[in-house]
């Protein structure tokens, strides 16, 4: 069983990182406004799991304006869609074993 869990990444355990990272994988960008919209959270809370994210190299943060407004994305890096892959397998895999 320890070998079986060995392989899940700790940055993936919360929800609400696994639902951010869900969400990049899928969509080559993400506004910050459209994150919080879909996963339901308030700005204080996904903005701390952003900048965790961001801190272990899993997604990158580009800031511009549109229409003279701020606009902040995300998207996934080659190396948090590796780290994201390689921890769904292992999900898979503790699920299958008998």
């Amino acid at each position: 069983m320890k070998d079986l869990i060995a392989n899940l990444n700790k940055i993936f355990e919360s929800r609400v990182r696994l639902g951010i990272m869900s969400v990049l994988t899928v969509n080559e960008t993400y506004d910050f406004n459209s994150l919080k919209e879909t996963l339901d959270l308030t700005d204080g809370n996904l903005a701390s799991h952003l900048k965790a994210l961001e801190k272990e190299g899993m997604i990158v943060v580009e800031k511009q304006f549109i229409d003279r407004k701020p606009n902040t994305s995300y998207s996934v890096t080659e190396k948090g869609r590796t780290a994201f892959s390689e921890h769904l397998s292992a999900l898979e895999n503790l699920i299958r074993e008998p």
